[in-house]
């Protein structure tokens, strides 16, 4: 799993580089949350583990700014924290936080906690795929909506996504199609 890990304190982010990169995690870091944001939008990545406390940017706005983008692709977002206050977890969901760690983390709890995040990042990719199938007619080609009803391509995608359409003929239609229409409309005018 590619992994952002945001730490601003040198031995913890060795520390826990090296865990995950045991783990067989690829991993990128940055000190801050600034730092953090510009490797983000590099990287892509699929987990980001974030400190909480940093200077120039928290991690919380760090989660922010992630869940404000909307990428293409779900982040799981881990926040860690050196307080084991429950309190403080609300604010952090708020921000976009799908899971915490108290620091300092243990590699057993660490690889558990990226189980989770593999798990729900597939099921996230798994959902995604399967609200992308749409039943087409294999003869006329309408598409059928989730209530049943049946539409032309053209009106379903046009009404569901930002796809706008032009015409055209395919090689395979102007040969089999077009082009005897076009020799019979030919023979009608040389004959009339």
């Amino acid at each position: 799993m590619t992994v952002l890990l945001v730490e601003d304190d040198p031995g913890s982010q060795m520390i826990l580089r090296s865990q995950l990169t045991k783990l067989g995690h690829t991993v990128t870091v940055a000190s801050n949350g600034k730092e953090g944001w510009e490797k983000y939008q590099e990287v892509q990545p699929s987990l980001v583990i974030t400190d909480w406390a940093m200077p120039v940017m928290d991690g919380l706005t760090l989660c922010r700014r992630i869940r404000e983008a909307g990428g293409k692709e779900y982040t799981y977002l881990v926040v860690l924290t050196a307080t084991e206050k429950a309190s403080g977890f609300t604010p952090a969901m708020e921000a976009g936080a799908d899971d915490f760690i108290t620091k300092p983390c243990d590699i057993v709890e660490l690889n558990v906690r990226i189980r989770v995040a593999k798990r729900i990042l597939g099921l996230q990719a798994h959902v995604t795929q399967l609200s992308g199938l749409v039943p087409i007619c294999p003869r006329c080609k309408k598409m059928r909506d989730y209530e049943g009803a049946w539409h032309a391509a053209e009106s379903y995608l046009t009404d569901r996504s930002e796809a706008r359409f032009s015409h055209g003929i395919c090689p395979q239609c102007f040969e089999t199609i077009i082009k005897p229409q076009l020799a019979e409309l030919k023979r009608g005018n040389a004959e009339g």
